[in-house]
């Protein structure tokens, strides 16, 4: 186990403030922070080496509770992938288990983004299984999904006893540790595959005291508010013995901010903390902008810099960011937003005080690849500084949840060594010198850039500046920053129109793909089916109708076809084959009487189930999209069933099993359910009747008919729910949109 820390030291004589400093303070609770708190130390803690093991070590010693909010976490992650060597086991999910079993008082609370399918194949299958069900009853794992469509919980939290926590750009998860040196072929940075990863630099920072408790009430609330339960455990007032072994602290008795980014989700406001220590930052800023950051491509920071820029004293502006999006999508997407965002500050800028790095390394540099720059930094001059899980994106302003820390030092030079010495450690890490070669240049310069370019060596570690080209067809094609980066949540449907602005186009396009789509689907089952199975000899149209016919004539055929459709529901058969074969059997109109009666008593039955499994285990067990259909349907009842049955969000039975999980009454689903499902059933019916008989008569009229019939059913659907989804649209919403931070 970690050694216990040394006593605090005590609490210095704070320092007459000096009158030619700034007598305006940046932060202020009820603006752009949520609270000031007293942090008995405080730490700054640079690249996965340092962060992970100052985490474990904190969590080895934690007694009462500890919380864990992330973005996203892998139990399969070694903290210390060197080695603890502190008797527990090495995987995170071991780990965490292993420390709760041995403390009978430990509760331990582990929540994640409930992700969206966009990530399924970066993260870890199962986690419920391994970080909830096959681990010990204390330890709780949860997914997050309390946030407006298209929005994140991107908090990265640590609280450990209300003692001691954790913020910044960290995840406990797959390919973010390494080491300051960020070397070539470390043997360590590989994930749980045993696979080399690229190098990453992200930055974090530990606090203790008041500060730590707060993050704690933090932590309980997204935890309550995720779960709809409170967490056991107290918050500690103080626990010097959680602090992590070996951390020095940077500051003690100091004052920190904390702010926050929230959107605004069923009733609750919008929290705009971080959003609006930004604009007062960037405002406020004298001599110099240091920021770091993995993306940047807010246009609100990019328009306050801008202004800054174009003032006659303005200030610099630094800004390291890595010097490519990861992959493609990034790349054609955030990448030329941050192309748009250079090209303004570009404009903007009449002095040359503004510059967009990248750091290099020299091993790498061959290979094509980066340092993945993976921080949430702002510094400005020596009097604030910001570190946290909020990018330089504008949906880290107000459509993610994000949490941040932020100092002032309001004259106190002790503060102001500190943030200053942690942008020389940054800096001397990126420039491959030591924090005393930056300091000294800065000095002598008195600019960042100068001081910059005059401790670059080539072919070393250095700094280089970016000059982003946007190709012109990219940049064309690219949709405005509303869309890929939102400062607000938005309705999906204008994100359609905005890709999309022209209705017959949008239309066209999605009859044309579909059709496609449908067409190659059909041709290639069909083609495979007839080649490789005995389909080509039993399943022919002919055969099936004349079998067809003669079940129909058995006393027992209604009855079969009811039953049918109940337990195709329980095996999720897909339900649109049993209305098709129905109405094969039994014609149009008793076809459609037997399927209304055997669907709506599957669906009953497949409801049922869903409302004895619960909630919590549905949701478990769904993903994202059917967890954003069961709030849509325990919110709208009635008509989002009718919804559900005329524009199909999922399979039936799913439906069915979600619907009754989200607690729909009983009469709304069985009305909802027989209202969506007539016009569907009717259409498939008549329309399957109607090529039966062209398959027996196959003449010119029969065909025509065949056509007529199928076109008049198409329309009429199609008006039904276009219909249908403009009184959804229409609807009041109960989850309101507005502005975030």
């Amino acid at each position: 186990m970690p050694k216990v820390s040394p006593p605090i030291p005590a609490a210095p004589t704070l320092p007459t403030r000096d009158p030619a400093r700034r007598e305006t303070p940046i932060l202020a609770p009820g603006r752009n922070c949520w609270r000031t708190e007293r942090a008995t130390r405080v730490a700054f803690l640079v690249d996965g080496e340092e962060y992970f093991g100052a985490v474990r070590s904190a969590l080895a010693n934690a007694r009462s509770s500890f919380f864990i909010l992330g973005w996203d976490i892998d139990s399969r992650m070694r903290l210390m992938p060197g080695g603890a060597d502190d008797g527990l086991p090495e995987l995170l999910g071991d780990f965490l288990n292993a420390i709760v079993a041995a403390r009978p008082d430990l509760h331990g609370y582990v929540l994640s983004w409930d992700f969206a399918m966009l990530y399924a194949m970066e993260r870890e299958w199962l986690p419920f299984y391994k970080f909830d069900w096959r681990t010990h009853r204390r330890l709780k794992f949860r997914l997050d999904d309390q946030h407006p469509v298209g929005a994140s919980q991107h908090q990265k939290i640590v609280v450990v006893d209300g003692a001691v926590a954790f913020v910044s750009g960290y995840d406990l998860t797959r390919v973010r540790w390494d080491t300051c040196d960020h070397a070539p072929d470390d043997p360590r940075r590989v994930d749980h595959r045993g696979d080399a990863y690229p190098p990453v630099h992200d930055v974090g920072i530990v606090v203790g005291g008041d500060c730590a408790r707060a993050l704690g009430e933090l932590a309980r609330e997204r935890w309550r508010r995720a779960t709809g339960s409170l967490p056991r455990g107290t918050l500690a007032a103080s626990a010097p013995e959680a602090w992590p072994a070996g951390i020095e602290p940077a500051l003690t008795h100091v004052d920190v901010a904390i702010a926050r980014t929230e959107p605004p989700f069923k009733g609750r406001p919008a929290v705009a903390e971080i959003r609006q220590l930004h604009l007062d930052a960037i405002a406020g800023a004298r001599r110099r902008i240091f920021a770091e950051n993995q993306y940047f491509t807010s246009r609100l920071v990019t328009n306050a810099l801008a202004q800054r820029l174009r003032e006659d004293n303005a200030p610099e502006i630094a800004v390291i960011s890595p010097f490519t999006q990861s992959g493609w999508l990034e790349i054609s997407t955030m990448g030329v937003l941050r192309g748009r965002n250079h090209r303004v500050l570009r404009a903007a800028d009449r002095a040359g005080r503004y510059r967009l790095y990248y750091p290099t390394l020299p091993w790498l540099d061959a290979k094509g690849d980066c340092l993945n720059v993976h921080s949430k930094v702002l510094i400005v001059d020596d009097d604030l500084l910001m570190i946290g899980s909020a990018n330089l994106a504008d949906r880290s302003m107000g459509t993610d949840t994000e949490c941040n820390l932020a100092l002032e030092a309001r004259g106190d030079p002790r503060v102001e060594r500190a943030i200053a010495g942690l942008r020389e450690r940054l800096l001397a890490e990126h420039l491959g010198r030591s924090p005393a070669e930056v300091a000294a240049a800065i000095q002598r310069t008195g600019s960042l850039h100068q001081a910059i370019a005059a401790l670059t060596r080539h072919g070393d570690r250095c700094l280089k500046a970016i000059e982003p080209q946007l190709d012109p067809r990219l940049d064309a094609l690219v949709p405005d920053h509303q869309v890929l980066d939102p400062e607000r949540p938005i309705d999906p449907d204008a994100i359609v129109a905005d890709l999309l602005p022209r209705a017959e186009a949008r239309r066209g396009a999605r009859v044309r793909l579909v059709g496609v789509a449908l067409v190659v689907m059909a041709l290639t089952a069909m083609a495979l089916a007839w080649r490789y199975t005995p389909l080509q000899a039993w399943l022919e149209p002919v055969r099936l109708i004349e079998l067809g016919a003669s079940l129909r004539e058995h006393r027992l055929a209604p009855l079969f076809a009811i039953l049918a459709f109940v337990g195709g529901g329980l095996v999720l058969f897909p339900v649109t084959v049993l209305v098709a074969v129905t109405a094969i059997v039994f014609g149009p109109l008793l076809g459609t009487a037997y399927t209304m009666i055997g669907a709506t008593l599957s669906g009953a039955m497949t409801f049922a189930i869903g409302r004895h499994l619960g909630r919590e285990t549905v949701r478990r067990l769904a993903g994202r999209r059917l967890n954003d259909l069961s709030r849509r349907l325990g919110e709208r009842g009635l008509v989002a069933v009718v919804f559900a049955r005329m524009l199909p969000l999922g399979p039936f039975s799913i439906v069915n099993i979600v619907a009754g999980a989200s607690h729909i009454r009983w009469r709304d689903f069985l009305l909802g359910t027989v209202i969506g499902l007539i016009p569907g059933v009717m259409a498939t019916s008549i329309f399957v009747d109607r090529a039966a008989a062209a398959i027996r008569e196959p003449d010119v009229a029969t065909f025509a008919l065949l056509a007529v019939a199928g076109a008049t059913i198409v329309a009429l659907v199609w008006m039904l729910r276009r219909k249908l989804r403009a009184r959804a649209i229409t609807a009041p919403d109960p989850m309101p949109s507005g502005h975030g931070s």
